[in-house]
Protein backbone atom coordinates (compact mmCIF):
# COMPACT_ATOMS: atom_id res chain seq x y z
CA UNK A 1 0.00 0.00 0.00
CA UNK A 2 1.30 3.27 -1.07
CA UNK A 3 1.51 5.69 1.95
CA UNK A 4 2.56 9.10 1.19
CA UNK A 5 2.50 12.02 3.63
CA UNK A 6 -0.10 14.61 2.77
CA UNK A 7 -0.70 16.67 6.22
CA UNK A 8 -0.32 20.09 5.53
CA UNK A 9 0.87 20.56 9.25
CA UNK A 10 4.01 19.43 7.74
CA UNK A 11 3.90 20.31 4.58
CA UNK A 12 4.10 17.30 2.08
CA UNK A 13 1.87 17.06 -0.39
CA UNK A 14 0.22 20.14 0.99
CA UNK A 15 -2.08 22.45 -1.66
CA UNK A 16 -1.71 25.94 -1.66
CA UNK A 17 -4.72 26.53 0.94
CA UNK A 18 -3.00 23.71 3.11
CA UNK A 19 0.80 25.02 3.03
CA UNK A 20 -1.04 28.79 4.25
CA UNK A 21 -2.54 26.96 7.06
CA UNK A 22 0.03 25.22 7.93
CA UNK A 23 2.64 28.83 7.65
CA UNK A 24 -0.10 30.14 10.04
CA UNK A 25 -0.21 27.40 12.37
CA UNK A 26 3.51 27.75 12.78
CA UNK A 27 3.81 31.24 12.77
CA UNK A 28 1.17 31.09 15.79
CA UNK A 29 3.61 28.52 17.61
CA UNK A 30 6.36 31.37 17.54
CA UNK A 31 3.80 33.69 18.50
CA UNK A 32 3.20 31.43 21.82
CA UNK A 33 6.30 30.97 22.62
CA UNK A 34 7.58 34.48 21.98
CA UNK A 35 4.78 35.58 24.73
CA UNK A 36 5.21 32.75 26.95
CA UNK A 37 9.35 34.16 26.70
CA UNK A 38 8.28 37.75 27.81
CA UNK A 39 5.95 36.36 30.56
CA UNK A 40 8.44 34.78 32.42
CA UNK A 41 11.26 36.65 31.87
CA UNK A 42 8.99 39.66 33.37
CA UNK A 43 8.30 37.41 36.28
CA UNK A 44 11.62 37.30 36.67
CA UNK A 45 11.96 40.47 36.94
CA UNK A 46 14.76 40.59 34.37
CA UNK A 47 14.93 43.42 31.61
CA UNK A 48 15.59 42.21 28.03
CA UNK A 49 19.04 43.54 28.25
CA UNK A 50 19.98 41.07 31.12
CA UNK A 51 18.32 38.08 29.70
CA UNK A 52 20.45 39.65 26.18
CA UNK A 53 23.26 39.47 28.16
CA UNK A 54 23.19 36.11 29.81
CA UNK A 55 21.97 34.29 26.84
CA UNK A 56 24.69 35.79 24.09
CA UNK A 57 22.00 38.00 22.65
CA UNK A 58 21.11 41.88 21.94
CA UNK A 59 18.14 42.93 23.85
CA UNK A 60 16.78 44.03 20.27
CA UNK A 61 17.58 40.14 19.50
CA UNK A 62 15.13 39.23 22.44
CA UNK A 63 12.47 41.32 21.51
CA UNK A 64 12.37 40.00 18.06
CA UNK A 65 12.14 36.39 19.64
CA UNK A 66 9.32 37.90 22.03
CA UNK A 67 7.71 39.21 19.26
CA UNK A 68 7.85 36.35 17.51
CA UNK A 69 9.83 37.32 14.86
CA UNK A 70 13.00 35.33 14.92
CA UNK A 71 13.28 31.82 16.35
CA UNK A 72 16.15 31.06 19.12
CA UNK A 73 18.16 27.84 18.62
CA UNK A 74 17.48 25.04 21.00
CA UNK A 75 20.38 25.64 23.20
CA UNK A 76 19.16 29.22 23.40
CA UNK A 77 15.80 27.63 24.70
CA UNK A 78 17.94 25.59 27.22
CA UNK A 79 19.47 28.49 28.43
CA UNK A 80 16.55 30.46 28.58
CA UNK A 81 14.75 27.98 30.67
CA UNK A 82 17.42 27.90 33.45
CA UNK A 83 17.85 31.76 33.28
CA UNK A 84 14.34 32.46 33.74
CA UNK A 85 13.76 29.28 36.32
CA UNK A 86 11.05 28.51 33.91
CA UNK A 87 11.08 24.42 35.60
CA UNK A 88 11.06 23.37 31.65
CA UNK A 89 8.39 25.36 30.25
CA UNK A 90 10.70 26.44 28.07
CA UNK A 91 11.99 23.51 26.81
CA UNK A 92 8.66 22.08 25.82
CA UNK A 93 8.14 23.93 23.23
CA UNK A 94 11.74 23.12 21.35
CA UNK A 95 10.08 20.53 19.06
CA UNK A 96 7.21 23.06 18.09
CA UNK A 97 9.69 25.88 17.68
CA UNK A 98 12.47 24.26 15.91
CA UNK A 99 9.58 22.73 13.25
CA UNK A 100 8.09 25.93 12.86
CA UNK A 101 11.29 27.38 11.63
CA UNK A 102 11.24 25.69 8.54
CA UNK A 103 8.98 26.69 5.65
CA UNK A 104 5.61 24.23 5.67
CA UNK A 105 6.25 22.38 2.95
CA UNK A 106 9.98 21.08 4.23
CA UNK A 107 8.95 20.34 7.70
CA UNK A 108 8.69 16.32 7.31
CA UNK A 109 12.33 16.68 5.71
CA UNK A 110 13.86 18.73 7.95
CA UNK A 111 12.72 15.77 10.54
CA UNK A 112 13.97 13.01 8.31
CA UNK A 113 17.81 14.37 8.28
CA UNK A 114 18.14 14.02 12.03
CA UNK A 115 16.99 10.68 12.07
CA UNK A 116 19.37 9.63 8.70
CA UNK A 117 21.61 6.61 8.48
CA UNK A 118 21.96 7.83 5.05
CA UNK A 119 21.02 10.74 2.62
CA UNK A 120 21.30 10.21 -1.55
CA UNK A 121 20.52 14.23 -2.99
CA UNK A 122 20.54 14.44 -6.61
CA UNK A 123 20.11 18.37 -7.48
CA UNK A 124 19.73 20.07 -11.03
CA UNK A 125 18.80 23.36 -10.24
CA UNK A 126 20.70 24.82 -7.08
CA UNK A 127 23.27 23.76 -4.72
CA UNK A 128 21.78 22.02 -1.78
CA UNK A 129 20.77 23.29 1.12
CA UNK A 130 23.19 21.31 3.28
CA UNK A 131 25.90 22.40 1.13
CA UNK A 132 25.57 26.06 0.92
CA UNK A 133 27.34 28.77 2.34
CA UNK A 134 25.38 31.46 4.47
CA UNK A 135 26.26 34.30 1.44
CA UNK A 136 24.72 31.73 -1.24
CA UNK A 137 21.71 31.10 0.54
CA UNK A 138 20.91 34.52 1.17
CA UNK A 139 22.04 35.13 -2.40
CA UNK A 140 18.97 32.49 -3.13
CA UNK A 141 16.37 34.10 -0.86
CA UNK A 142 16.60 37.51 -1.93
CA UNK A 143 15.76 36.15 -5.19
CA UNK A 144 12.42 34.86 -4.07
CA UNK A 145 9.44 36.36 -5.74
CA UNK A 146 7.37 37.25 -4.13
CA UNK A 147 10.00 38.85 -1.94
CA UNK A 148 10.82 37.65 1.91
CA UNK A 149 10.27 39.99 4.60
CA UNK A 150 14.03 40.31 6.24
CA UNK A 151 12.73 38.38 9.08
CA UNK A 152 11.44 35.33 7.57
CA UNK A 153 15.49 35.14 5.54
CA UNK A 154 17.10 35.54 8.66
CA UNK A 155 14.15 32.67 9.92
CA UNK A 156 15.26 30.49 7.18
CA UNK A 157 18.94 31.24 7.06
CA UNK A 158 19.48 30.30 10.44
CA UNK A 159 17.50 26.82 9.89
CA UNK A 160 19.31 25.78 7.03
CA UNK A 161 22.99 26.65 8.73
CA UNK A 162 21.29 24.48 11.72
CA UNK A 163 20.68 21.18 9.56
CA UNK A 164 24.27 21.11 8.74
CA UNK A 165 24.92 20.00 11.56
CA UNK A 166 24.18 16.96 10.07
CA UNK A 167 28.12 16.16 8.74
CA UNK A 168 29.30 16.07 12.26
CA UNK A 169 26.38 14.29 14.30
CA UNK A 170 27.47 10.91 15.73
CA UNK A 171 27.04 8.37 14.71
CA UNK A 172 27.90 9.75 10.99
CA UNK A 173 25.59 9.12 8.29
CA UNK A 174 26.39 8.87 5.06
CA UNK A 175 26.17 11.96 2.51
CA UNK A 176 25.86 11.45 -0.81
CA UNK A 177 25.29 14.33 -3.15
CA UNK A 178 25.29 14.78 -6.91
CA UNK A 179 24.60 18.03 -9.10
CA UNK A 180 24.86 19.07 -12.58
CA UNK A 181 27.57 21.12 -13.38
CA UNK A 182 24.77 23.95 -14.33
CA UNK A 183 24.79 24.41 -10.61
CA UNK A 184 28.17 24.74 -10.30
CA UNK A 185 28.58 27.70 -13.07
CA UNK A 186 25.46 29.34 -12.13
CA UNK A 187 26.72 33.26 -10.75
CA UNK A 188 23.88 33.48 -8.09
CA UNK A 189 25.21 36.81 -5.56
CA UNK A 190 27.84 37.05 -7.92
CA UNK A 191 31.66 36.00 -8.28
CA UNK A 192 32.61 36.04 -5.02
CA UNK A 193 29.84 34.34 -3.49
CA UNK A 194 29.98 31.49 -6.46
CA UNK A 195 33.78 31.57 -5.41
CA UNK A 196 33.07 31.07 -1.61
CA UNK A 197 30.67 28.28 -2.61
CA UNK A 198 32.71 26.19 -4.72
CA UNK A 199 35.42 26.37 -1.98
CA UNK A 200 33.71 25.30 0.05
CA UNK A 201 32.54 22.55 -1.67
CA UNK A 202 35.93 21.54 -1.77
CA UNK A 203 36.60 21.17 1.91
CA UNK A 204 32.73 19.40 2.27
CA UNK A 205 34.12 16.76 -0.37
CA UNK A 206 36.97 16.02 1.86
CA UNK A 207 35.12 14.79 4.29
CA UNK A 208 35.43 10.83 4.63
CA UNK A 209 31.31 10.46 5.08
CA UNK A 210 30.74 12.48 2.21
CA UNK A 211 30.84 11.89 -1.74
CA UNK A 212 30.57 15.02 -3.63
CA UNK A 213 30.06 13.95 -7.47
CA UNK A 214 29.31 16.33 -10.18
CA UNK A 215 26.94 15.50 -13.60
CA UNK A 216 29.26 17.33 -16.49
CA UNK A 217 26.40 18.58 -19.45
CA UNK A 218 28.54 16.87 -21.65
CA UNK A 219 27.37 13.51 -20.39
CA UNK A 220 25.25 11.80 -22.79
CA UNK A 221 23.44 9.72 -20.58
CA UNK A 222 21.47 10.90 -17.57
CA UNK A 223 18.97 8.62 -15.50
CA UNK A 224 18.02 12.10 -13.72
CA UNK A 225 16.07 13.77 -16.45
CA UNK A 226 12.79 13.36 -14.36
CA UNK A 227 14.32 16.40 -12.27
CA UNK A 228 16.02 16.25 -8.04
CA UNK A 229 15.16 14.16 -5.56
CA UNK A 230 16.45 12.84 -2.48
CA UNK A 231 16.32 9.42 -0.45
CA UNK A 232 16.85 9.04 2.97
CA UNK A 233 17.28 5.88 5.01
CA UNK A 234 16.95 6.11 8.41
CA UNK A 235 18.42 4.08 11.25
CA UNK A 236 15.56 1.43 11.30
CA UNK A 237 16.23 0.95 7.59
CA UNK A 238 12.90 2.68 5.88
CA UNK A 239 13.18 4.75 3.03
CA UNK A 240 11.78 7.64 2.05
CA UNK A 241 11.26 9.43 -1.51
CA UNK A 242 11.18 13.52 -1.23
CA UNK A 243 10.38 15.61 -4.20
CA UNK A 244 10.01 18.99 -3.87
CA UNK A 245 9.06 21.61 -6.18
CA UNK A 246 8.19 25.38 -5.67
CA UNK A 247 6.06 25.70 -2.60
CA UNK A 248 4.87 21.83 -2.31
CA UNK A 249 6.52 18.56 -1.89
CA UNK A 250 6.10 15.01 -1.86
CA UNK A 251 7.47 12.51 0.96
CA UNK A 252 7.25 8.46 -0.42
CA UNK A 253 7.30 5.84 1.80
CA UNK A 254 5.79 2.83 -0.09
CA UNK A 255 8.77 0.62 -0.72
CA UNK A 256 8.24 -0.04 -4.66
CA UNK A 257 8.79 3.48 -5.30
CA UNK A 258 11.88 4.26 -2.38
CA UNK A 259 13.78 1.10 -3.95
CA UNK A 260 13.40 2.46 -7.74
CA UNK A 261 14.57 5.70 -6.48
CA UNK A 262 17.83 4.59 -4.89
CA UNK A 263 18.20 2.24 -7.44
CA UNK A 264 17.53 5.44 -10.18
CA UNK A 265 19.96 7.08 -7.18
CA UNK A 266 22.65 4.32 -8.24
CA UNK A 267 22.60 4.78 -11.53
CA UNK A 268 23.26 8.10 -11.76
CA UNK A 269 25.87 8.14 -9.69
CA UNK A 270 27.65 5.76 -11.79
CA UNK A 271 26.84 8.42 -15.03
CA UNK A 272 28.62 11.18 -13.05
CA UNK A 273 32.00 11.69 -12.22
CA UNK A 274 33.78 10.02 -9.56
CA UNK A 275 34.09 11.80 -6.31
CA UNK A 276 37.88 12.67 -7.16
CA UNK A 277 37.23 13.90 -10.60
CA UNK A 278 34.79 15.89 -9.17
CA UNK A 279 36.50 17.70 -7.19
CA UNK A 280 39.18 18.16 -9.51
CA UNK A 281 36.30 19.36 -12.20
CA UNK A 282 35.30 22.19 -8.96
CA UNK A 283 38.75 23.17 -8.71
CA UNK A 284 39.16 23.80 -12.52
CA UNK A 285 35.95 25.82 -12.18
CA UNK A 286 37.14 27.80 -9.33
CA UNK A 287 40.30 28.58 -11.31
CA UNK A 288 38.12 30.69 -14.19
CA UNK A 289 36.61 32.84 -11.90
Amino acid sequence: MTETETNPKSGEGADSGGTRMADKTAQGVVAAFGQTMKTLRVRAGMEREELGRRLGYSAATIASFEQGRRIPSPRAIDRADEVLDAGGLMTLWKEEVERAQYPPFFQGMAQLEKQAMELQMYDTLVVNGLLQTEEYMRALLDMRRPPLDPETIEQRVNARIARQDVFDRRPTPLLSFIMDESVLRHRYGGKPVLRGQLEHLLLVGQRRNVELQVMPTECEDNAGVNGPFSVVMRRDGKRFLYVEAQVTSKLETDPEQTGLASARYGIIRSQALTPRESLEFIERLLGEL
